[in-house]
């Protein structure tokens, strides 16, 4: 049935992510689990207006199906992921998506269910329901995480970096359940918090529930002309972190995640310190964590805790895991976790003096991301034509084809096509002092090779 993407499964609450696909996910979910003996279930929910029936729905399926479920109400992601671990999870959320959409990620043990684990609940749910005996249904109780949640992301960042001591921060939650859980967190840990759109409301009233440049200009004002050091926005559901400086300029998200790379780098007394990153990941992340004396793997958008899993398995120490915008501190847990990244670079901040010492060390070479039209049906095609015509076109590169086809150069720019996985296009990444020409001459690299596919 392919229900699952690259995070989960997302769409529109009323045609797609309905009670009755939460319903047959939950019941396919618990029949899945209760084939390994595996019987607990959290279940909670983001502020989403469709979210209550949808959480009811799911609760059904999983009992009706066997599940004990723990009911922990509204929660940010990454508190859910908290708490799976040692049992299973669901949390019914779209991220960022816009207010109509709803989704659901499912866990265990802290990590989201890796593709083997989707595709055999998305054949269960193809297959119909597969309810257990009248006797061993399961039954609901309410549990309360966000405590011990709060507590332990505030215990984790204070091993890393200075007290905060009344440094201001300005937070922008979007609406979102971030509301419930970064403020908190960074005033237990000293903060002076001041926040913007901190009331959880599944309309999102203040800004779109997806923190670009575009959307957060409220909070880079109020930054550029407060006396904040600097500001933190995230998404509907917590799992990602924008930061912006004192001057109210968006960083870069391959910056944030060098600066947190190297940190953990150093910090680790591991022989080989590994983090795992994404192909679209900048070079400058591979030279900061080198200079620290770690290295980086990579692993397909969406799939970091298979990433974390690989490298693991092959000897190495993963110190982090990221892709932009979305942080797994892996001493903490092996979930995406933008409540723990606030705290974790607030720290870092207090320590350094300023956000500006933590940039200083990082090369940032101007970046672009391009779409070039390609019909669903010819990305195949183009994606083997480009294997060896994007090789030739650029002889000084070096060429990963794992994931789409990366290209390293020897001034450490670099250059990466990959199809979507969700729209008809080609995409091109790119980072070089020329970044300009060198995205118009690969484009027309990828024109030509889905022209003749």
């Amino acid at each position: 049935m392919d229900l699952f993407g690259t995070a989960g499964i997302r769409g529109d609450a009323v045609e797609r992510v309905n009670p009755e696909l939460a319903l047959s996910v939950g019941a396919a979910a618990a029949a899945e689990a209760r084939a390994d003996d595996d019987r607990e279930f959290v279940v909670s929910r983001d502020g989403r207006e469709t979210g209550p029936a949808l959480a009811a729905a799911m609760t059904a399926g999983l009992e009706a199906a066997g599940a004990r479920v723990f009911r922990a109400g509204v929660l940010p992601t990454p508190a859910l992921a908290y708490a799976s671990r040692g049992r299973r999870g669901v949390q019914l959320t779209a991220s960022h998506n816009p207010p109509e959409d709803n989704g659901i990620k499912l866990f265990v043990d802290g990590s989201e269910y890796d593709r083997e684990m989707e595709r055999a609940v998305d054949g269960r749910v193809e297959d119909g329901a597969d309810y257990a005996t009248w006797d061993e249904w399961g039954d609901a109780e309410d549990v309360d995480v966000l405590t011990d949640y709060r507590e332990a992301v505030a215990g984790f960042a204070a091993d890393h970096g200075a007290p905060l001591d009344g440094l201001t921060v300005a937070v922008d939650c979007g609406n979102g359940v971030a509301s419930v859980a970064t403020p908190q967190v960074l005033r237990a840990l000293g903060a002076h918090v001041v926040t913007l759109n901190a009331n959880v409301d599944g309309h999102f009233p203040g800004r779109p529930s997806k923190p670009t440049p575009e959307t957060v200009t409220d909070l880079r004002n109020f930054v550029a002309d407060g006396d904040a050091a600097f500001g933190i926005a995230h998404d509907g559901d917590a799992d990602r972190i924008v930061v912006v400086d004192g001057d109210g300029e968006v960083v870069h998200e391959d910056t944030v995640l060098a600066v947190l790379a190297e940190h953990y780098t150093r910090d680790s007394d591991a022989d080989d310190p590994v983090v795992v990153t994404t192909p679209n990941a900048s070079a400058r992340i591979d030279e900061r964590v080198a200079e620290a004396g770690g290295r980086v793997e990579r692993v397909r958008l969406g799939a970091l805790h298979e990433g974390i899993a690989a490298a693991e398995a092959d000897g190495g120490d993963v110190v982090f895991a990221a892709e932009p915008w979305k942080h797994v501190h892996t001493a903490f847990g092996g979930w995406i976790d933008g409540v723990a990244s606030a705290a974790v670079l607030s720290r870092l901040v207090a320590d350094a003096g300023g956000l500006g010492p933590l940039r200083d060390p990082v090369t940032e070479r101007p970046y672009r991301k391009v779409s070039v039209d390609c019909p669903d049906e010819k990305k195949a095609a183009a994606m083997d034509a480009l294997g060896d015509r994007l090789p030739e076109a650029y002889p000084d590169a070096d060429v990963d084809t794992e994931y789409g086809v990366r290209l390293e150069f020897p001034d450490a720019s670099w250059l990466l096509v990959r199809p979507s996985g969700t729209e008809p296009y080609v995409r091109v990444y790119a980072e070089s002092d020329d970044v300009d020409d060198l995205v118009e001459e690969a484009a027309g690299v990828v024109e030509s090779a889905v022209a003749d596919a």
